[in-house]
């Protein structure tokens, strides 16, 4: 592939990725770059992550991927419905052992980077953004708080890390009937930036974007309150190469380092830079 085309591909993939941002709450996209390229399925936490993953992927001469975005327990149902996903990189390992447990994935998978969950505020709102939900706990009683947003606990691994959080700060019971669950991450982020919600537990990976659309104040959930989340790849049997040169690319230090710009944190040690 020529300079000329690899810029041309990196440019017809960011108009896809922002189109496909655009649908992002409303399920699973696809983000079509080809139609003759393999298919990944990726959780939308990693949306922005895999634009940077794509493009370097491209300009390494390492081939053109297509993506579909969703809910990790969407994607994983989907797969095993016969989905023809080459390779699916969740945003949580549990997915991806019952996949291996089942003869789905080959192998038990490779753990790609920790994901880490953030609380948003919109900057319209007087509430403050703490690692330990003190303002919103607070926001609660007195009646700032009115509506706040999650992933869905049943199909999005950051929807069950929020409702951990919540259950662990002895939040649960008092903000459930508050609650604005969207499809997936993508979702609850897009309704506490526009103001639907007064805030959300969000990846912290699309805290970059959102700050990008919008005045947002935001802060890491303190770690020991939820389970970390290990994100896992898994690649069916019989993957193309581009796909299994991909995942390379991801633990390599050069991916690790991209993923550590947008918001996770990296399970290699990263590149310098």
């Amino acid at each position: 592939m020529t300079a000329a085309s690899q810029r041309a591909a990196s440019s017809r993939r960011r108009l896809l990725l922002r189109t496909a941002a655009l649908g992002l709450a409303f399920g699973t996209v696809r983000l079509k770059a080809d139609a003759g390229a393999p298919l990944l399925a990726a959780a939308t936490s990693l949306r922005d992550a895999m634009h940077a993953l794509l493009d370097a992927f491209s300009l390494s001469g390492g081939g053109t991927l297509n993506v579909a975005f969703g809910a990790s327990g969407n994607l994983y149902r989907q797969l095993r419905q016969g989905a023809p996903f080459q390779a699916l990189f969740s945003a949580d390992e549990s997915y991806i052992d019952r996949l291996a447990e089942d003869g789905f994935i080959v192998g038990s998978g490779q753990v790609y980077a920790l994901g880490r969950l953030a609380l948003v505020i919109s900057e319209r709102f007087p509430i403050t953004a703490d690692p330990y939900l003190v303002d919103v706990s607070a926001a609660l009683d007195d009646g700032r708080l009115k509506r706040f947003a999650i992933a869905s606990p049943l199909h999005a691994p950051y929807g069950q890390r929020a409702r951990e959080a919540l259950e662990n700060l002895g939040l649960w019971n008092r903000i459930e009937s508050r609650l604005v669950v969207g499809e997936n991450v993508a979702q609850a982020a897009q309704f506490a930036l526009s103001g639907a919600t007064q805030g959300g537990l969000v990846a912290s990976s699309l805290i970059p974007a959102m700050a990008h659309q919008g005045a947002i104040k935001s802060v890491l959930v303190s770690q020991p309150i939820y389970t970390p989340l290990r994100q896992k790849a898994g690649l069916r049997a019989g993957a193309d190469p581009v796909v299994r040169a991909f995942l390379t690319v991801v633990l390599s230090p050069h991916g690790q380092h991209l993923l550590d710009r947008h918001g996770f944190e990296p399970v290699r040690p990263p590149a310098a830079g």
